[in-house]
């Protein structure tokens, strides 16, 4: 059935880029509330778009869940004379269009909140849709490694306490990652990324994950991945930070993070902040699979645990030779990479993005406002 509708009916994109009227849930906010208040002249309903992925959830519980806290809004803002919230303005993404330029309507149509309801990707589209603007972004974690909604300690698996923080929670600036990627033969494209980019053997992973195991085992499915791409040779690069020297090093991979903390407690950044307009840079050089078995314990033991005492940071001290010469970290506003032969894979948040001869990896710095949870 079709939303109803106090005014305008809710509008989306489809896949040509028409605007077509958007099929809502049975009831309206209104309807659904029981109330009719009467407002003052100057309020105004503030307005909700919900970008959703079709094929990552359960949307009809996700619309459910989504007019059930938009009624509790409403009817607390009965009770203090507020507005509430009109009826949201659904936009299902599509093959063509990822989030961004539903967005990007979504923005021109007015709306006060925009909230991304998917995996890792829609979020990215979302956000980059929202750069720049004075719109927050909510975040319903739909996806398998959610990794910005945990890097913000929004809830995962429950679905009306993550609109509840979209509704109710604190606006937080925060950076938004831009990588500018050369491809063979010269051709260049920018994207955005929240939590991490990356060229080699992590981008190797993610193409070599199986995405029915993906399905069934969520995040696990990249241990597999990991392990086949443990393989994968080391490659030359130069890089280079602003003010610093061009340096050139053999890497399996090179990342840039805006945060750190990945599923399965892994802390691969544990100094990376989302707001302080600096990307954090992890160079991994293990030569052997004892170098690995070395990295592993870093993120999953150092970085998580002993980093968080003085006692635990001396150890590290006393330990740390061979760590400097698998795992070592930079930090700049940008960093250039240039592959030194060939190609190497890259990608943005977990999603593969090709292969590339190079890359300019820079944050722009709290160009993106979001909802995070408020203090208990």
């Amino acid at each position: 059935m079709r939303l109803p509708q106090a005014s305008a009916v809710p509008q989306r994109l489809d896949q040509s880029g028409t605007v077509s009227s958007v099929v809502g849930v049975s009831e309206s906010v209104a309807s659904a509330s029981g109330t009719t208040p009467e407002q003052p002249a100057a309020a105004r309903p503030r307005r909700l778009a919900v970008v959703y992925n079709p094929i990552k959830g359960d949307t009809t519980a996700l619309r459910a869940a989504v007019v059930a806290e938009l009624v509790a809004e409403r009817t607390s803002a009965v009770k203090t004379g507020g507005a509430g919230w009109s009826d949201p303005l659904w936009l299902e993404t599509t093959v063509d269009d990822a989030g961004q330029g539903l967005t990007r309507h979504a923005v021109d149509e007015g709306v006060d909140l925009v909230i991304a309801a998917g995996g890792d990707g829609t979020v990215r589209a979302v956000a980059a849709g929202l750069r720049g603007s004075d719109i927050p972004l909510g975040i319903v974690p739909f996806g398998t490694g959610n990794l910005l909604a945990r890097n913000l300690g929004i809830p995962l698996a429950d679905l009306r306490a993550s609109i509840r923080v979209a509704l109710t929670g604190l606006d937080q600036p925060i950076d938004v990652g831009i990588a500018e990627l050369t491809r063979d033969g010269g051709a260049a494209s920018a994207h955005a990324f929240l939590v991490m980019a990356g060229i080699g053997i992590d981008a190797a992973m993610i193409a070599n994950t199986n995405p029915q195991l993906k399905k069934r085992v969520g995040w696990l499915a990249y241990v597999d991945g990991g392990l086949r791409s443990l393989k994968s040779r080391k490659f030359q690069i130069h890089y280079q930070l602003p003010g610093h020297h061009r340096h050139s090093a053999h890497v399996n991979s090179i990342l840039a993070g805006n945060c750190g903390l990945l599923p399965g407690n892994i802390e691969l950044m544990p100094d990376a902040s989302l707001d302080d307009g600096e990307l954090d840079i992890a160079l991994l050089q293990p030569r052997t699979l004892f170098g690995w078995l070395w990295i592993w314990r870093t993120v999953t033991w150092e970085n998580r645990v002993l980093r968080r005492t003085a006692f635990g940071r001396k150890i590290i001290r006393l330990t740390g030779s061979e760590k400097v010469r698998t795992l070592s970290y930079l930090r700049g506003a940008s960093i250039n990479v240039e592959v030194s032969e060939g190609v190497e894979p890259v990608e943005l948040d977990g999603d593969g993005f090709g292969d590339v001869t190079g890359a300019h990896f820079w944050a722009d710095a709290r160009a993106l406002i979001v909802r995070v949870p408020r203090p208990e």
